[in-house]
């Protein structure tokens, strides 16, 4: 771009380019979140990059929709931030905007447009990559929400309410927007939030709300009085354009409501909010809201019940509290016209029952009988795989326009219940206690129990989650060198994490994949949890895109989403819902192989489970709208991370976690698909992120074969990938094992280091594999 021309915004009145760097340039640098993130010693190079452009009022700086490929910072005057025509916010001297910019190509999500004279400070993406200065940057990562919590808040006694006071309520609940986002609120569900909710007064000047509490479990109606919302940031400091678009600084009054992300998973508060004035609200807690939503769940699993009551191969063997387990533990897998459910001959492993629709049933070629679902019939099929792996004595056909099923395999079975055979024998008004089938652990136990402790030499940070920080350490006796992640036992206890954690030891416990970082040992100390875990020095994939630029890079893209597909057959084969894929999650080795790491929020599920929880870019809407999922989720956020993989962010990117969700309940149709992303990659991707999970590519007949199978994995071998032959797209330089340059961590994003004081509850005794 030459001088006096802004390729952007259309030609700008002037444009002087600086030669020195002044200090102003340079404390404008200091300030901005994503080159904080830069060695100091680098910006003053990168402020003499700077060029001073001013515009003129009513001037576009940058137009939404157009491609990014500058950074700007306002010197002087002031502009609005417009989102689809509709001013959202406006920024001032020592705002900036377009960061992003500097490291891809992506549209911008906003117009900035000057209301008066304008003068900015602006850098090229050119100007940065010739720096080197994007491999140079730490990202961060984004964090996960929800999977804690463990201890439930603490609830009042519902207090009486007028007809005025329901009315307001009701009306409250109406036209609170993100909530209507999160849950669908019927008639029914507004009186069951009404009856639970209790009364409180709020003196004048009381913070209700506290910016990043970690204790945000309640939402609020307000009776009467007024609440300022504010946020704690320091004006002088500036701030980028999605800050200030999503400040959502004003006022609640008497009828208004506030608090409802707390009503879906556990995060620190956003914002502050106080009384202006003496007070009252209406007060409920998360787990009461979820309970809410839990009961529309029952339903679903009254109606499985009755199916699986009425069905003869399960009446006179199974309890009635068995049944139960059983009916919660099926899933629904749909199938069309023509299309077969199983064929004679093949092996048999699952078990149906037909819900919806009619099938024929075909031996040696020839129909035998004609089976259709009807209010007071679920017919049945497939009872052997219960008991026995053996070939099928018949095909089923489909023969309706579309079939629903219920479906349960051996494994799922055998886990809940124990063996079908077993079961028969004892009877359902037996005594004898039929065992289940335990889950297998990792087949490697040998390696648990042999590295100590006490011979790990720490070498180095290597990253800083949400919960944990990762070391890089060397085992003393033999120079095998490691990752190892500690845990903050205080932490863990103060946000409720004390279930989760366990969950994440148990899970590595039972991996044992090429394609899954594995576990070594466990620690336990007075103040910590360890994990010791397989070392990939390569480096997290997020931060490699970003630095190598490989956004859109379809030989890479297919590579790491292959891998993340056998990741999750392992997985998935294992009863493991993942739930938080995305590409911080994803390490290289020296080698450039893919691995799959933190088990975080990884969870044994026989079913469906109702914790929500992950990164909110990445969730399903049967997340977002607490319905129960299932593994379903998991391929939900394999079509998110294909399509952030070759567009450079994920579909729904929104700046505030319910705006993302707002477009995920809208669906993957409504997303924009850049050119790099049409065509076979698209058909794939809206196959895995399909509104309704049974009908996601995986969820379907044939399985992960599907995903397989896409036109866009043509001529990608497959085979190659799982034996580890294929050649890697990218490989990283790794000068020594004790090399640590793919890395970059800041102390400063460690995670809270908390005291512990032990609760007495033996939560952590299991933990330890090792002393």
């Amino acid at each position: 771009m030459g001088c006096g021309q802004s390729k952007e915004g259309g030609a700008p009145a002037t444009c002087e380019s600086k030669a020195n760097v002044d200090e102003q340039t340079y404390m404008f640098l200091c300030k901005v979140k994503l080159l904080k993130r830069l060695p100091k010693d680098e910006l003053p190079a990168l402020a003499k990059q700077a060029t001073e452009v001013e515009f003129k009022p009513g001037q576009s700086i940058i137009t939404q929709g157009e491609d990014g490929h500058d950074f700007f910072m306002i010197k002087k005057g002031t502009a609005d931030v417009e989102i689809n025509g509709k001013k959202v916010a406006s920024l001032k001297a020592g705002d900036y905007f377009g960061e992003n910019a500097l490291l891809r190509n992506e549209p911008r999500n906003a117009t900035i447009k000057a209301n008066s004279q304008v003068i900015t400070l602006k850098i090229t993406r050119q100007s940065f990559m010739s720096l080197g200065l994007q491999d140079k940057l730490e990202f961060a990562k984004r964090g996960a929400v929800g999977g804690g919590a463990a201890v439930q808040a603490e609830v009042k006694p519902p207090c009486a309410k007028s007809d005025g006071d329901i009315a307001l309520i009701k009306k409250a609940l109406q036209s609170n927007a993100n909530l209507n986002t999160i849950a669908n609120l019927d008639e029914g569900r507004m009186k069951a939030m009404c009856d639970v909710m209790w009364k409180e007064e709020v003196p004048q000047g009381t913070a209700l709300i506290k910016q990043n509490d970690l204790q945000a479990d309640y939402f609020y109606v307000v009776q009467s009085g007024s609440f300022a919302v504010s946020k704690a940031e320091d004006t002088k400091e500036g701030q980028s354009a999605e800050d200030a678009a999503t400040a959502q600084l004003g006022t609640v009054e008497a009828g208004g409501s506030f608090g409802e992300l707390a009503l879906l998973y556990f995060a620190p508060r956003a914002a502050t909010i106080t009384a202006t004035e003496k007070s009252v609200v209406f007060v409920t807690a998360r787990h009461q809201f979820k309970e809410i939503l839990l009961k529309a769940n029952e339903e679903e699993t009254k109606q499985n019940l009755n199916y699986v009551g009425r069905c003869e191969v399960f009446e006179a063997a199974l309890k009635d509290s068995e049944k139960k387990e059983l009916a919660m533990a099926m899933l629904e897998m749909t199938f069309s016209k023509d299309e077969t459910i199983f064929e004679q001959g093949e092996v048999g492993t699952q078990f149906f029952l037909l819900i919806e629709g009619s099938v024929n049933v075909i031996k040696d070629g020839k129909e035998v009988a004609s089976l259709k679902a009807t209010a007071d019939k679920a017919p049945y099929f497939g009872e052997k795989a219960l008991e026995n792996k053996e070939p099928r004595a018949a095909t089923v056909k489909v023969t309706s326009n579309t079939a629903r099923t219920l479906f349960v395999d051996q494994d799922t079975f055998e886990a809940v219940l124990g063996s079908l055979t077993e079961l028969v024998k004892r009877g359902k008004d037996g005594t004898t206690v039929v065992s289940k089938v335990p889950r297998k652990t990792a087949a490697d136990t040998k390696r648990f129990g042999v590295i100590k402790f006490k011979d790990l030499k720490k070498l180095g940070l290597l990253g800083c989650g949400g919960f944990g920080a990762v070391e890089l350490v060397e085992e003393t006796k033999n120079g095998n060198m490691y990752a190892l992640k500690q845990l903050s036992k205080g932490f863990v206890v103060k946000s409720g994490m004390q279930q989760s954690v366990m969950s994440e030891k148990n899970v590595q416990l039972m991996c044992d994949s090429p394609f899954v970082v594995k576990l070594y040992e466990n620690y336990n100390s007075p103040e910590h949890l360890y994990l010791l875990l397989e070392l990939a020095l390569g480096g997290e994939l997020y931060a490699t895109y970003n630095k190598r630029n490989m956004w859109g890079n379809e030989p890479c893209a297919k590579f790491y989403v292959a891998g993340t597909v056998f990741a999750f057959e392992h997985l998935h084969s294992k009863k493991i819902v993942f739930r938080d894929l995305k590409p911080e999650n994803l390490l290289l080795t020296d080698q450039g192989r893919v691995k799959l790491t933190d088990m975080g929020l990884a969870k044994v599920i026989f079913g469906k489970t109702y914790t929500t929880c992950g990164t909110p870019d990445y969730f399903a809407p049967e997340l977002i709208a607490s319905k129960g999922h299932g593994f379903a989720v998991d391929w939900w956020t394999l079509g998110v991370l294909t399509f952030e993989l070759m567009s450079g962010h994920p579909p729904f990117e929104s700046a505030t976690p319910m705006q993302i969700y707002a477009k995920v309940q809208k669906g993957i149709n409504t997303v924009t698909f850049p050119k790099k992303l049409k065509g076979d990659v698209e058909v794939m991707v809206k196959g895995l992120c399909h509104a309704n999970p049974t009908e996601r590519l995986p969820m379907k007949k044939g399985g992960i074969q599907n995903v397989k199978n896409q036109k866009w994995f043509s001529g990608f071998s497959w085979s190659d990938m799982e034996s580890l032959s294929m050649k890697v797209p990218y490989a990283p330089t790794v000068k020594s094992k004790k090399d640590m340059k793919n890395f970059s961590a800041n102390k400063e994003d460690m995670p809270p280091q908390v005291p512990y004081k032990d609760p007495k509850t033996g939560w952590d005794k299991d933990f330890a594999t090792s002393d």
